[in-house]
């Protein structure tokens, strides 16, 4: 790759090597490191048939990188870039799990007061929720289950905050839910069509 790139662009042999080098590393790394963590949350999320894919295209994009850096094994700017690379693809990739928010979390929410404004919130929004009865170090408390999308995360803990200020909640990454797809109308659609065929 040096030879090509110095003798097609006419760059010089100490440019590329303590400029156009290390940058390459960087890009490397910065994609491949993005691309594992991306692969990390279709793994947890169940998602199966991207998972290989950005697996191949992270092990290529490294072994690229490396090989570069065994070929120039003196020269520090290429450890560099290789670090900063790293730290910044972390980094990256991170921002896009963020922004994809892919795959669907479970919260509890737990409150000595009340639950019913919102209960009154999840069924006007169509959320599935369980609610137990629950004691707690200081008393009676409400323990609230729901699974949603990560997408949707932000409202609910926004109507948390506004309902229970003084709760205590812990949001937890699911891997697979039961008829996760369906929304609430939906399935009581399928369950009384799915009764009525038995009944036949």
């Amino acid at each position: 790759m040096e030879t090509f790139i110095i003798s097609k662009l006419g760059i010089q042999s100490e440019v590329f090597s303590y400029v156009v080098l290390p940058f390459l590393i960087f890009l490397a790394r910065v994609t491949d490191v993005s691309l594992s963590t991306i692969r990390v949350m279709f793994i947890m999320s169940g998602t199966k048939k991207w998972a290989p894919v950005l697996g191949f295209f992270e092990s290529l994009i490294w072994l690229l990188a490396i090989g570069q850096i065994m070929q120039n094994i003196s020269n520090v700017y290429s450890y560099l870039a290789y670090a900063v690379g790293y730290a910044t693809g972390t980094f990256v990739g991170m921002c896009i799990e963020e922004k994809i928010a892919m795959g669907k979390v479970v919260v509890r929410v737990i409150t000595r007061a009340p639950v019913s404004d919102l209960i009154i919130w999840l069924n006007d929004n169509h959320y599935r929720y369980s609610n137990v009865q629950a004691e707690e170090n200081q008393g009676d408390a409400n323990v609230l289950f729901t699974v949603v999308k990560r997408s949707k995360l932000e409202d609910l803990l926004k109507a948390v905050r506004y309902f229970h200020p003084e709760a205590f909640y812990t949001v937890e990454g699911v891997k697979r839910v039961s008829d996760d797809d369906l929304p609430i109308d939906k399935r009581k659609n399928q369950v009384v069509r799915t009764l009525s065929m038995v009944r036949k």
